[in-house]
């Protein structure tokens, strides 16, 4: 725990470190309130994933299929809206769909036994396959002005953009659920020892497969976002955006291998990533040096755990 929190200041001094360092760059933009609420719809749809992606990686699973299953939701509402359905009825319907996306996931990893990264990587691939037989190449793009605005306009009086809202909203009661329920206590322990978990008498598979469905109803989510906030549903929405996702998670402190981290600490990866990634826009940076900053901040959120905890096992060793 203690190391937690050590990693976790170190977030917070980063991200001051990267907001003054944008702001004297930038000539002060970087701070404004029109760039925070860029910024802020940059990393919506991130917040919302990595939320119950936290969950999924301290009970010591993953889940790739998460960009995905938000192109499918996006590829569901344009076909569902050029059949003639009602956004009302379509918007509960996705979320069921991507609930279903991720049970499969949590059914093929609890009741078969199957390693969840090749799972997920299988479904990743399923998945947006099957964004493209829904819908195909083709865009959809005449939804209402009042759904698209949520995605593109601020809440009254401020410079928060609704995105962020339920993002914070679902950020307080997954935080409940993890840090301050019985739920969560089962999670860390699944994620720390599974067979000491399940012999303690917690429901292993039950709890997996409910996080896995989770995930999957919240990348759903996820996807209604995307999609109105570019006023297109598209089968390719989000490609790729898994990288951006897991490098925020394990950047906040979350253990790849299970059992260790806090929500908090992921929520201040997610504003480092979207940070840093606004700041090279901002200094009209190309797409393939985001993606490779971002392949960096993953590769240093795997390795910066294992060598603190292998510098705290040598000053153990010498005292």
């Amino acid at each position: 725990m203690r190391n937690l929190l050590r990693w976790e200041t170190a977030l917070v001094f980063l991200l001051v470190v990267v907001a003054l360092t944008g702001q004297v760059s930038t000539d002060g933009s970087f701070l404004s309130g029109g760039n925070l609420f860029y910024l802020g719809l940059d990393i919506g749809e991130i917040a919302l994933i990595a939320l119950p992606l936290t969950l999924v990686i301290v009970a010591g699973e993953i889940d790739l299929s998460v960009a995905s299953v938000l192109g499918l939701s996006s590829a569901l509402i344009g076909w569902l809206w050029n059949a003639g359905w009602p956004l009302e009825t379509i918007l509960p319907t996705v979320i069921v769909a991507g609930a279903v996306c991720g049970a499969v996931n949590g059914l093929l990893v609890t009741r078969l036994g199957l390693p969840s990264l090749a799972v997920t990587i299988g479904t990743l691939a399923l998945y947006r396959g099957l964004a493209l037989v829904v819908l195909g190449d083709t865009a959809v793009a005449d939804f209402p002005a009042s759904y698209t605005s949520f995605g593109t306009t601020p809440v009254p009086g401020t410079d928060i953009p609704y995105p962020i809202v339920l993002a914070a909203v679902l950020a307080v009661l997954f935080g409940v659920a993890l840090h301050a329920s019985s739920f969560g206590r089962s999670v860390y322990a699944i994620g720390a020892n599974e067979e000491g978990a399940r012999f303690s008498g917690i429901r292993v598979k039950r709890v997996k497969l409910s996080l896995f469905v989770l995930a999957g109803a919240v990348a759903a989510i996820a996807g209604i976002v995307y999609t109105f906030r570019f006023s297109s549903a598209r089968a390719d929405n989000g490609v790729g955006l898994e990288l951006a996702v897991v490098a925020a998670v394990l950047l906040g402190g979350v253990s790849i291998f299970g059992g260790k981290g806090s929500l908090f600490g992921v929520l201040a990866g997610v504003l480092l990533l979207g940070g840093l990634r606004n700041l090279l826009i901002l200094q009209d940076t190309s797409t393939e040096v985001l993606t490779i900053v971002t392949g960096l901040l993953l590769l240093v959120s795997v390795l910066a755990p294992s060598i603190t905890r292998r510098v705290g096992t040598l000053r153990k060793a010498a005292t």
